[in-house]
Formats: structure tokens, sequence, C-alpha cells
């Protein structure tokens, strides 16, 4: 009932307005400047400084408070920088200019122009000498204009989250950043940005449920992109020794604090590069995003400080299962001992799966909540790496590392597989899992296949979460938090 009538009031206003010929949504607004740099550059001014400036100042935001004292009234106007203070006052006004104030609302887009002085309790204001109606609010903004709260309600109506939240809009600009540092990082070291299709006739790079669409025209089934991997190294094979992508991706799967069906990744690779190398690269593009945000290396993150001074931390999966999950050397040798202590540790695994896949699921469970500062874990099973060069030393295992921090893998990458008739194997193992039931498991990818039988060079790639960077880098809680628009089921009306 508040609100029908809140609504009525409003279009009240706005009748009165259209029968004295203003027109609600102009589009001839041309603020000179931004509260900001009104802000930084007069900030610290005093008052004699601002009374000698010869000059008008302009802003155009949104209206978001209002202290009205009859003939006078001060206001906040919000742009898309920060706010400031507006003084207004009968006398400065021309009467239309004057009739339009009268009939603005909380969340109007508003034009003033006028002078800087301080007012009696030192804040930096603009004192109007000329106001416009840029654009009409129809519906209030919610909760008295204080700031939106209910979780829900602010990634379903992400806008007026961004109106009454300043934190969250600096959350989003802060991610702007980190992207365009990432960019900046890969094209000093000589990588080329490339774009890979979003669309494919497999689904292919990951080890991941995919999304199926149809194309009408060609008759035929694709799939969206679950990892731009199989492409990109194609670009590699193709002479672009070093190409990066910054991506969406795509993944079929559940919604949580750290998952998101859509979401953005930096993926890279890197000829002639293992995944050592790859490590220190990690490290250095960490680094230097940390001391650009926070001017250091170290930063709270959900009440735990993370430190990211290098070397950081490197520990096999094996060894990391001995000292984090309570393994024995002896089990990590043994199927049925393996089992065992993954039954105990309540995980989810049957007796035909694989060794690998059984010591990934105590991983999961028992070790990579307890990885807090940044940890390279490495030498991952060959079972659930499809993708990735054997290890030298044990064939069982291969050349590659997941990067942990906070408990959460932010990271993951390897020394290619570039062998094809390896690779035809690995393929030809997945297509049992998948005949087993593992929907995650890869097709075979001949095309692919043949693009290896034209030689790869030896390459290192590597894929980043980038939302989870920008959680990490924004002390957010939840992946919903760093993305603009999160996918939510639809609420019925």
């Amino acid at each position: 009932m508040e609100d029908n009538e809140l609504l009525k009031v409003r279009l009240e206003k706005i009748a009165a307005l259209k029968a004295a010929g203003i027109d609600l949504y102009p589009n001839d607004i041309k603020p000179q400047n931004t509260t900001a740099e009104i802000l930084e550059k007069y900030g610290m001014a005093k008052s004699e400084t601002l009374a000698e400036l010869n000059r008008n100042f302009s802003v155009a935001g949104r209206l978001m408070a209002v202290r009205d004292f009859g003939k006078a009234a001060f206001i906040k106007v919000q742009d898309r920088k920060s706010q400031i203070q507006c003084y207004i006052a009968r006398n400065n006004l021309k009467d239309m200019a004057y009739f339009v104030f009268r009939k603005l609302d909380i969340g109007d887009i508003i034009y003033v122009s006028g002078k800087l002085f301080r007012t009696k309790t030192n804040e930096l204001t603009i004192e109007v000498f000329d106001l416009r109606l840029a654009a009409k609010a129809i519906r209030p903004l919610p909760e008295k204009w204080h700031g939106l709260t209910d979780i829900e309600t602010r990634y379903r109506q992400r806008h007026l989250d961004l109106i009454t939240n300043p934190k969250v809009k600096e959350i989003f600009y802060r991610r702007s950043r980190i992207i365009q540092h990432i960019r900046d990082f890969m094209n000093r070291n000589d990588f080329l940005e490339v774009e890979t299709p979003m669309m494919q006739p497999r689904a292919g790079g990951a080890m991941a449920r995919p999304f199926k669409t149809h194309h009408n025209a060609l008759d035929m089934d694709f799939y969206l992109r679950i990892a731009p991997e199989l492409y990109l190294k194609r670009l590699v094979t193709g002479g672009m020794e070093r190409v990066y992508e910054i991506n969406k991706n795509f993944r079929n799967e559940g919604i949580s604090t750290f998952h998101n069906p859509e979401f953005t990744m930096l993926e890279f690779y890197w000829a002639y590069a293992t995944y050592e190398d790859l490590m220190s690269f990690t490290e250095e593009l960490f680094t230097n995003i940390a001391a650009d945000i926070f001017g250091g290396l170290k930063f709270t993150y959900l009440g735990e400080e993370i430190d990211l001074t290098p070397p950081w931390r490197r520990i096999s999966v094996k060894d990391a299962l001995v000292q984090f999950g309570g393994m024995t050397k002896e089990a990590l040798e043994n199927h049925s001992e393996a089992l065992a202590h993954a039954h105990k540790a309540g995980c989810e695994v049957k007796d035909s799966d694989s060794f690998g896949k059984i010591l990934m699921a105590i991983f999961d469970e028992l070790v990579e909540r307890k990885l807090i500062q940044p940890t390279f874990v490495t030498q991952y099973p060959v079972e659930v790496s499809p993708l990735s060069r054997r290890s030298s030393t044990d064939g069982n295992f291969t050349d590659r590392f997941e990067l942990y921090i906070y408990g959460k893998e932010i990271a993951n990458a390897f020394s290619e597989l570039n062998d094809p008739a390896d690779q035809r194997e690995r393929f030809e193992q997945q297509l049992k899992e998948r005949e087993t039931g593992d929907e995650e498991a890869h097709e075979m990818d001949e095309d692919y296949i043949k693009t290896l039988e034209c030689a790869m060079p030896p390459t290192a790639g590597e894929g980043i979460g980038i939302d989870r960077l920008v959680m990490l880098f924004t002390n957010s809680a939840s992946i919903r938090d760093v993305i603009l628009f999160p996918l939510l089921r639809t609420k019925a009306e």
C-alpha cells in the first residue's frame, strides 16, 4: 500500500511537469565535471580560495538525498564516481527551474550548475544557479534509499544495488582494473590476445558437463565451450607461440559461492615453456596485481591474512595427501587401502573408480580446504589429466599444477601433451569413462589429434579463474558478488 501511494504521488508530479511543458527525458544534458574531479581538486581548498574561482561547475547524477528548509534545501547528487552536496535557494533559480526542483523525487537524475563554497560545517558544496531534470524516476528506490540489503534482490536488480550500495560499484571498478592489469601484463610478455569459438561441435579442453544447443541452418548440435584449450593449442601449432584469451566459459554444473555456470577465465599457452616456468610466471602476475591494488603483497581475505610473497609453497598431490590428508605412504600405492581411506573420509567413490580418481576424491575432501596460503599442488594423476604431459619420473602422474589460495583452486596449468599417439590413448580411455556414466569425460576429437600430428612444439598452458581472483582481491565471500549478473532461477511473478 505504501508503494502504491508513493507511485501515485510520483505520477501526479509527472503530470504536472508534462503540463508545464517540461521534457522528462531530454537528450541535451552535458555536464562538464564529475563529482570526484571536483572533490579531488577542491576538497581541501579554503573558502577564500573557492570564492576567488571565477567559474561555474556542472554535474549530472542521481538525486540521493534532500534536506528541505522551505525556501532553501541541501541535496546530494551521485554520479558514476562519487557524491557531492548541492545548495538550492529559491532566489538563485529561475521560476521554471525552481518549479522542477519542487517536483523532484529521490532517484531522479538531474543536472546542476553553480559555484563552489563551504558550508558552516565546512562541507564542499555547489551553490546551484541552474537545475534541470535529466530523467524522471517513476519507481522509488528501495528501503528509503539507505542501501539495498536483501541478497537475492541485490543480484536480481543489480541496477538498484549499484545505485544504493557504493561499495558494490567499487568492486566492479576494481574488477575492470584487475582485468586490464592482466591484459597489460600478458601484452608486455609478448603474448597475443586472440578469440576462439564459443560454440563448438564438441565439448573439449576440460572435464565438465557442457550446455548443448542446436544450429538450425546447419542442422547441427553445438556446445557452449567449457574451455578454449584445444583451439588455442591449434594456434600454437600454427606458429602463434604465445597466445592468450580472456574468455567466457560455460559449465552445466551446480551453483555455489565459488561456482557460476557462466564464468570468466584467462587462458594462455606458451611454446617452449614448462609448467615450472608457469609457476614463476603466475607468481609474478599475482604479485604485480596485488602491489597495484594493495600497495604490498599482504592482504586480508575473509578475516585471514594472505601473504603472496614469493616463492610460494610447492607440494605434490601424494605429499599433500600424506601431510594434510592423513594417508600413509603405503596407502598411496595400494588401490584397496586408498579406497578404504576414501570411504572413511566420506568420499563418493566406487570400487571400480581408477586409483587416480580415488586419490583426487580424498584430496578434494580432506586437503584443499587446508591450503590457505598460496600453494602450487603438482604431479596430478594421469586419469584426471587427459591433456597433460606425463611426468618423466613417474608415468602415472603428470607435469601439472593447480594453485590454491584460501582453500580454493584459482589456477590450473600443465606441460601440454603433444604426443598424438598418447593423446589418442587418453581420449579412448575417456570414452570408456563416458560409457560407465561419467558425463564430464572427454569425447574423441579426431581433428585435434590431426593437429598434433602436424607437430605442436613443447608447450605449457594455464587457466586462471578471473572471478575467483577478483573475489580474493575484493574480499568478496561469494562469486555472485563479483559477477554483475549471476545466474539465478527464474522468479515466479
